[in-house]
């Protein structure tokens, strides 16, 4: 008797247990509030957050670099000087589906000033660049894109010169906000590819280009500056152009490069290029401190750059900055 009611007493537990189980895999009643997915059990109420899709992408860098020389009896002679260097790098991505949009925006302003000259205060770093690409996905690397980029400066610019016979500087303006300003505009392929590391390569061929040279001063535009008709505020060429961005690239650890390149050539002397290429090597030394090495090269043929001598002639431009300071990524 003993063991047919303990035998008994056994299968009516897990039967019972059974039962329970199967009334807690029942799928209670959903309703929905807001988007939200509401799950009824009993007394209480579990709210299940939907999952929310990411599409964009932002941050930037800032970074500020000064330097601070002071003489005062200094046997070995020189003067006192300051120069202050600073810069920003704002990006925005978009990504969704096959749609894609990036659009990145720098800015730089860097100063020297320096004791016994008569212009004590002179510009050393002016540029303001604006990218934007929006592209639609053709296969897993290839894009049809159109890119708008914008380039210009903030501040005058002035070519610095002493005639003969005198011992006073003079200064000359050469350039000035949207004097000259280029806007391009470009519809094409773009290769896109990102690697393991989260670098990034983008290469865009476009034969639609339209490439516009502003020269809102009037000084500058009377003279004709920057290709621009005498007393005319903007010239339009068409073209084709290839633009190549290279983005975050490791060439060692703690050592990275960004640099674009852009091409254009106008229809009309097809062949001859102008060339804008803006290059950055970051030394990262920790979170908040890096050295960067910065290179910017120029050629368009219809920009003369006035000589020491007084004449202009063609030429390429050339920039190099070597800065050690703060840099902050948000």
């Amino acid at each position: 008797m003993s063991k047919n009611f303990l035998f008994t007493g056994i299968l009516a537990f897990l039967l019972s247990f059974s039962a329970f189980a199967q009334d807690l895999n029942v799928i209670p009643d959903t309703v929905l509030i807001n988007g939200d997915t509401l799950l009824m059990l009993g007394d209480s109420i579990l709210i299940e957050e939907p999952v929310k899709e990411i599409f964009w992408k932002t941050g930037g860098n800032y970074n500020l670099n000064i330097q601070q020389v002071t003489l005062s009896n200094w046997a070995a002679g020189g003067s006192s000087s300051f120069a202050l260097n600073s810069g920003v790098s704002l990006f925005a991505n978009y990504k969704k589906d096959s749609k894609v949009w990036d659009t990145q925006l720098t800015v730089n302003l860097g100063f020297n000033r320096q004791g016994g000259r008569d212009f004590e205060t002179r510009k050393t770093n002016d540029n303001f660049v604006f990218v934007s690409n929006y592209g639609r996905q053709l296969s897993k690397v290839m894009y049809l894109s159109t890119q708008l980029d914008a380039r210009t400066q903030l501040m005058p610019g002035y070519k610095y010169s002493k005639p003969a016979g005198s011992e006073n500087e003079i200064r000359t303006k050469i350039s000035d906000l949207l004097s000259p300003g280029y806007l391009q505009s470009s519809t094409g392929l773009n290769l896109r590819k990102t690697y393991e590391d989260k670098s990034k390569l983008s290469i865009i061929l476009s034969p639609f280009t339209g490439r516009f040279t502003i020269v809102m001063d009037d000084s500058l535009s009377n003279a004709g500056a920057f290709g621009v008709m005498p007393g005319e505020n903007v010239r339009a060429e068409a073209g084709m152009s290839l633009a190549m961005g290279v983005v975050d690239f490791i060439l060692m650890e703690n050592v990275t490069w960004k640099a674009d390149l852009n091409l254009f050539s106008n229809y009309e002397s097809f062949g001859n290029m102008v060339v804008n290429l803006n290059s950055i090597i970051r030394l990262k030394v920790n979170k908040f401190i890096s050295t960067r090495i910065e290179t910017a090269l120029i050629y368009d043929e219809n920009v003369y750059i006035r000589q020491d001598d007084g004449t202009s002639r063609q030429a390429v431009q050339f920039q190099n900055l070597i800065n050690f300071g703060i840099s902050l990524d948000f």
